[in-house]
């Protein structure tokens, strides 16, 4: 006869499953492998193992394996580890997640075997119901009548219709399919039904990446009509897969994009591709068109590191007219800017105190100076081979660990060898409007690629004393020798050319921070900063091509630096005064305000920053506000009112007050949800547009000035209006805009509303039309990304 034990009252049980000793346990401390039973009834089978608990007034309580169980009746089998409990039934398990139940039974994996009248919810805020709930097998898990959603089903007003849910008549759970199967699947939005699918799929939460289809682009364009384009993931192995996307179009062929991706351990390498057989109304017969796409990046252990990219197109306007999703990327060691694609092999080596890369690169050209769109056949694009082919370009740099007279001594070098085949100034198709040579001209514009070497050494020591007043002074030396060689020069095409040159420059920083407090907690930060230099006279030598120090941008960080320039091939010198000062004042925990003002004085004015307008005059500019004896004035501030609004604000502005650059940007919060952000770009550097009758070939440079925006705001509830937007202020038109209207809450969001791109450089003009996005919690959406799963 099986023996039993029967405790009366309130008891608390702590049975270990390898022995048969019963013992008081306080109910925070269960031993490893126990089960803690709290109940007012315990009865133990001691020849079965099985113990059975009851309340009365409260639940009976049960903690096994970090989960607390609770139930009007709850059984547990030592023998078998299977644990029951009936009438209402809640399991919070270790991670959080809570399961309610009419009847609930564990298996000896603590995995749901059977549960009637089943709810879950998840530490994310999911919820899963059931009207039961069965372990099929040891892989197959099934539940009938069930309803998911990741939206809140109650609030503060008690339950509540969620945004949007699955309901099905059955949904499968298969652990060796790794996915998760729908049968008789209704989607419901608000509470009502939007979608019915007799089967639906999707991989179960276990698996990171399955094959499937992807979310789906579906566009409007004037030139191919109306496109869908459906991506399908192919995954060949954890660390290998394949997307397969091809476009469908109603007013041109189809246009197949395939990408692949691989991971090596140590590297990862992508490659897209695409691909169609078409032709160009106008422009070019029917042929077969294409883009190659592609980079790796290869970093193992150790100070170095290596990779490359391949970048292509067929057409100048390939990726306008089908519409190719972000093709111009910054990938590899060096970028190419918008329009251009650039292929480059590297590596890199990195230490401590030290650093060396080389690089081989060459940049196709996808620019568009002059659409015609009347006639596409005038269309005038950028001439392939006025970007040099780099072959190769070495940087380096190293410190000695011991410092060298009390202070920091970097030895830098830099070579590059350039390789030009075209005109550089001449960047349009027709050879008809290739100006005449001009010798006298320093960018060398009009004549055939200038090939060039470069060697440029340079030493620089550098030592940081501070007073007892706290003045910094920071004396410096730097060394620099350049050494060229250049054929293909207008005064002797068939020669090369070694010019040599070398500067001395020594110099001293100083810098005296002021701090003072005031009775509210405010701080209040001047600093002034003035720096004083005098090098040898600059050997600017008008046969030397610039090729890396045709843009310059003078701000409160190269404004102190011994060049201005962002390259190698110009370069300062003389006697130089640089002042400028910043103020800073920071008053509660998030509010705080700088500016900065600064400009530098150089003993004698330098001609050879100036550059050719191109208009046929021979009258020359200033570029980087460099040229004069004195520079332009640097304006710089950041400003945070609050932990609402942000923004900062720089300047470049010459002597007679007007501004040659500035950039101001100001993004904002308020509410829970709206949001706005405004930036404001000027770029008037250049000696603006020439006279339109003059040779395109001359017209090389372009002022800037737009503005670019982006918001949210919500009106009533969950229902707001969004928009974003690029308006060109010289052209007096919107470059690209959309505007819509939104709804959003925990688990959903949905916008509608127009959009039109004026950026196209193809024939066919804008692209305007609808777009609808569309985000699910857990199920990602359309219009963002493609990573997520149908």
């Amino acid at each position: 006869m099986a023996q039993r034990r029967l405790l009366g009252g309130a008891a608390a049980l702590a049975l270990i499953p390898t022995g048969a000793i019963a013992q008081q346990t306080p109910a925070n401390a269960v031993p490893t492998g126990a089960v803690y039973i709290e109940a007012d009834d315990v009865v133990r089978d001691a020849d079965t193992g099985q113990v059975a608990a009851r309340g009365d007034e409260e639940r009976v309580l049960a903690r096994f394996e970090g989960r607390n169980l609770r139930g009007r009746e709850v059984t547990y089998n030592l023998n078998t580890g299977v644990a029951a409990a009936s009438g209402d039934v809640e399991l919070i398990d270790i991670d959080g997640t809570v399961v309610t139940a009419d009847l609930l039974e564990l298996d000896e994996n603590l995995q749901t075997g059977v549960a009637v009248n089943l709810a879950v919810r998840a530490t994310d805020g999911s919820h899963l119901m059931a009207a039961t709930a069965v372990r099929r097998s040891q892989t197959v898990n099934e539940l009938n009548y069930a309803l998911f959603t990741p939206c809140p089903i109650c609030d503060e007003n008690g339950p509540r219709e969620p945004t949007w849910s699955i309901q099905a008549q059955t949904v499968v759970q298969d652990e060796d399919l790794r996915a998760i199967l729908y049968r008789n699947a209704l989607f419901r939005v608000g509470g009502l039904p939007v979608l019915w699918l007799p089967f639906f799929a999707h991989p179960d939460p276990t698996v990171e990446r399955a094959s499937g289809f992807l979310v789906p682009g579906i566009d409007y364009d004037e030139a191919r009509g109306f496109s869908y384009e459906q991506p399908y993931l192919i995954v060949v192995s954890p660390s290998e897969d394949w997307i397969v996307s091809p476009q469908f179009n109603t007013d041109v062929n189809p246009f197949l994009n395939v990408q692949w991706r691989r991971h090596f351990g140590v590297g990862v390498v992508e490659a897209r591709a695409g691909y169609t057989y078409e032709d160009i109304p106008g422009v070019e017969e029917r042929d077969h068109r294409g883009y190659l796409l592609a980079h790796g990046a290869f970093d193992p252990a150790g100070p170095w590191r290596w990779g490359f990219t391949a970048e292509r197109a067929s057409d100048k306007t390939l990726f306008d007219r089908y519409g190719t999703d972000d093709p111009y990327q910054d990938n590899g060691l060096y970028y190419g800017d918008r329009r251009r694609l650039i292929s480059q092999v590297y590596a890199e080596r990195q230490t401590e105190r030290s650093y060396l890369s080389a690089a081989a690169f060459s940049i196709q050209s996808l620019r568009v100076l002059e659409v015609d769109r009347a006639n596409p056949a005038n269309n005038v694009f950028e001439r392939d081979g006025v970007t040099p082919v780099a072959a190769p370009v070495i940087e380096a740099m190293w410190e000695p660990r011991q410092g060298v007279m009390g202070g920091r001594l970097r030895l830098t070098g830099n070579a590059a060898v350039l390789i030009r085949e075209n005109y550089v100034g001449a960047p349009v198709l027709s050879p008809g409007e290739i100006p005449a040579p001009d010798p006298s001209d320093p960018t060398l514009a009009g004549y055939p690629g200038v090939d060039s070497a470069r060697l440029v050494v340079t030493a620089d020591w550098r030592r940081v004393l501070t007073s007892p007043i706290g003045l910094r002074w920071e004396p410096f030396f730097n060394l620099r020798a350049d050494a060229y060689a250049v054929e293909n020069l207008p005064s002797s095409p068939d020669d090369s050319v070694t010019i040599t040159r070398a500067r001395a420059t020594a110099g001293l920083d100083v810098s005296y921070p002021l701090i003072r407090r005031f009775e509210n907690g405010a701080d209040l930060v001047l600093e002034p900063l003035a720096q004083i230099s005098i090098s040898s006279r600059p050997d600017l030598d008008p046969r030397l091509p610039n090729e890396d120090s045709q843009v310059t941008d003078l701000d409160e960080t190269s404004l102190f630096a011994i060049d201005r320039f962002t390259g190698h091939d110009l370069y300062e010198g003389g006697l130089r005064l640089t002042a400028g000062g910043r103020a800073s004042l920071r008053w509660g925990s998030q509010r705080s305000a700088s500016v900065f003002l600064g400009r530098s004085w150089r003993d004698e004015a330098e001609d050879r920053y100036l550059v050719p307008t191109g208009d046929g005059t021979g009258t020359l500019f200033d570029p980087s506000g460099l040229a004069d004896r004195a520079s332009d004035w640097v304006v710089a501030a950041t400003f945070s009112p609050g932990s609402q609004v942000r923004g900062w604000a720089h300047a470049q502005i010459d002597d007679g007050g007007e501004v040659r650059r500035a950039e101001i940007m100001v993004d904002g919060e308020w509410g829970a949800r709206n949001m706005a952000t405004v930036s404001y770009i000027i770029d008037r550097s250049n000696p603006g547009d020439v006279d339109p009758d003059l040779p395109l070939a001359t017209r090389t440079y372009r002022n800037y000035e737009f503005v670019q925006f982006s918001g949210q705001q919500f009106i009533s509830g969950n229902w707001g209006v969004a928009g974003r937007g690029i308006m060109d202020l010289q052209e007096d038109r919107f470059t690209r805009s959309e505007v819509g209207v939104l709804f959003e809450d925990d688990c959903i969001r949905f916008e509608i509303g127009y959009r039109r791109d004026n950026t196209r450089v193809d024939p066919s003009g804008p692209r305007t039309g609808a777009y609808v996005r569309l985000t699910l919690a857990t199920l990602g959406g359309t219009g963002y990304q493609r990573d997520d799963m149908w």
